[in-house]
C-alpha cells in the first residue's frame, strides 16, 4: 500500500506541476495581450505590387454554404489579374458541383473550379492535388463556409512582403453565434482563443498557429518542407511544425477577420473536438522530437512543446483526479494542499484550452463586455472538452494496435445550417 501510494503522489506531484505549468502559461498571454507591446506587422500597407494569388476552398457537399463564400471572395479588394478562386469539388454527392460550375461560367478565368471524382479523399489531398495545378505565389485557404468581409485579402498577405514568413494566419468569429447556447459559449472560446492567445504569441515572439483556413502559405516555404501531409487529420498543426522547425516565421494578423458558422449541437461539437484532438496527437508524436532538436530559441520550443501536449493535457487531469480520489481513499490527508492547486489549475487551464480569464480579458478588448455574464456557463463547454479530448484516445489506441498504421484520412465536416439561397436553389 505504500509503494502504490507513494507512484500515486509522485504522479500527482508531476500532473500538477505540468497542469500549472499551462495555467501560468495564458496567465502570461492574458497579461500580455492587456498590457504588453502588441505586434501587427504590415497592417496599414493598401497599395503595394501585390502578389499572385490562389485561394483554394476544399469543399465536400457544401451546397449550404459555397455560393456565399464565392460570392465574398469576388467582392475582396484585390488586383483581380492577381488571384484565382479555385474551388475544389471533392467527391460531392449534393449540389456543389452544380453551384461552382455556375459561378466558373459566370467569372471566367476568376473562379477555376477542380472537380476530384477520384483520388485520395479527404482535406489535404485535395488542397494537394489544387496546390499541383496552380502557380501563384500564395496560396490562401478558405473552408467552404467561410465568409471574407473586402478587405480581408490584403490583410493576410501583406506579411508576406517579409521574405522569411511562411504562413499567416487570420482571425475566426462567429457569424452564427446568436443561434443558441453553444454558439454563444463558441463564440467566447474563439475570441479568447484568437484575440489573446494568438495575438499574445505574436507579441512575445513565440510560435502562432497556421489554422488551415483564414490564412495564407508561401508555395516556396510549402515546397520545402515537403507539401501538405496526405494522412494527417490535422494538416494546418502539422504544417506549423514543418515550418518552424525549418526556421519559416508564422504571422497571426488578429485586424484579419473572417466569418465561419461553428457547430450548433453538442453532437457535431462534440465529433469535431474528437477529430481536432487525434489530428494534434498524432502531430506531437511525429514532430515533438525533431522540434526538441531544431535550432530555434529556447522560448520556441518549449511553447511548441508545450502547444504539441495541450489535447493530453484533459486525459493527464481526468487521471490526476482518479490519483487524488485513491490517495484520499488509503488515507494520504497530505495529498489535500495538491488537490487544491489541481482543483484550481484544472479549470484555469481549459475550456477548450482558452481559459476563462483568457475569455474575459477577450469580452474587454472586443469592447462587448455584456458577453461576460456567458462565463459561468463555460463549465458546461470545460466539461464536454475534457470528456471528448479523453475518450479522442481511447479509439485511436486501439486503431494502431489492430492495424498497426492508421487509416487514411476521411472528409470529417460539421453540419451546416445555413440556409441555401433562391438562386443556388434554381441551379
Amino acid at each position: 500500500m505504500n509503494v502504490l501510494a507513494a507512484i500515486l503522489e509522485t504522479f500527482l506531484a508531476v500532473a500538477i506541476v505540468i497542469i500549472c505549468a499551462y495555467a501560468i502559461r495564458q496567465y502570461v498571454f492574458t497579461f500580455n495581450r492587456l498590457f504588453g507591446r502588441q505586434r501587427h506587422p504590415f497592417v496599414d500597407i493598401r497599395t503595394a505590387d501585390w502578389p499572385t494569388v490562389a485561394v483554394l476552398i476544399p469543399a465536400h457537399n457544401e451546397e449550404a454554404v459555397i455560393g456565399d463564400a464565392l460570392r465574398a471572395l469576388l467582392a475582396v479588394d484585390y488586383p483581380e489579374d492577381r488571384i484565382t478562386i479555385v474551388p475544389i469539388n471533392d467527391k460531392s454527392t449534393d449540389r456543389t458541383a452544380a453551384i461552382v460550375d455556375a459561378f466558373a461560367a459566370r467569372f471566367p478565368g476568376r473562379v477555376v473550379p477542380l472537380h476530384r471524382p477520384y483520388g485520395g479523399q479527404g482535406k489535404s489531398a485535395a488542397l494537394a492535388e489544387a496546390t499541383e495545378r496552380t502557380t501563384s505565389d500564395i496560396i490562401v485557404v478558405f473552408d467552404a463556409d467561410y465568409l471574407p468581409p473586402s478587405g480581408l485579402m490584403k490583410r493576410i498577405v501583406a506579411p508576406f512582403f517579409d521574405p522569411e514568413v511562411g504562413a499567416v494566419m487570420g482571425r475566426v468569429v462567429p457569424e452564427n453565434a446568436g443561434r443558441n447556447l453553444l454558439t454563444r459559449l463558441l463564440e467566447l472560446e474563439r475570441a479568447g482563443g484568437y484575440q489573446v492567445d494568438q495575438q499574445a504569441r505574436m507579441n512575445l515572439g513565440l510560435i502562432p498557429q497556421y489554422g488551415g483556413t483564414v490564412g495564407g502559405v508561401r508555395r516556396t516555404a510549402l515546397e520545402q518542407v515537403g507539401g501538405w501531409r496526405l494522412d494527417s487529420l490535422t494538416e494546418d498543426t502539422d504544417l506549423t511544425l514543418r515550418l518552424c522547425v525549418q526556421g519559416w516565421q508564422i504571422v497571426y494578423a488578429n485586424r484579419a477577420e473572417c466569418y465561419e458558422e461553428v457547430p450548433v449541437t453538442w453532437r457535431a461539437r462534440q465529433r469535431q473536438i474528437d477529430r481536432w484532438a487525434r489530428g494534434h496527437n498524432d502531430v506531437m508524436r511525429r514532430c515533438a522530437w525533431s522540434l526538441i532538436r531544431s535550432g530555434l530559441p529556447l522560448k520556441q520550443r518549449l511553447d511548441g512543446l508545450l502547444f504539441l501536449g495541450v489535447y493530453a493535457l484533459a486525459p493527464l487531469i481526468l487521471l490526476s483526479w482518479v490519483a487524488a480520489l485513491a490517495l484520499f481513499y488509503i488515507g494520504r490527508t497530505s495529498a489535500l494542499p495538491g488537490v487544491a492547486v489541481l482543483t484550481i489549475a484544472s479549470y484555469s487551464t481549459m475550456g477548450n484550452f482558452a481559459a476563462f480569464f483568457e475569455i474575459a480579458a477577450a469580452v474587454q478588448l472586443d469592447g462587448q463586455r455584456e458577453r461576460v455574464r456567458l462565463l459561468p456557463f463555460l463549465g458546461v463547454g470545460f466539461f464536454v472538452s475534457l470528456v471528448a479530448v479523453s475518450m479522442a484516445a481511447i479509439p485511436r489506441f486501439r486503431q494502431r494496435a489492430a492495424m498497426g498504421t492508421p487509416s487514411p484520412p476521411q472528409w470529417h465536416k460539421t453540419p451546416r445550417c445555413r440556409p441555401m439561397t433562391a438562386s443556388e436553389l434554381a441551379t
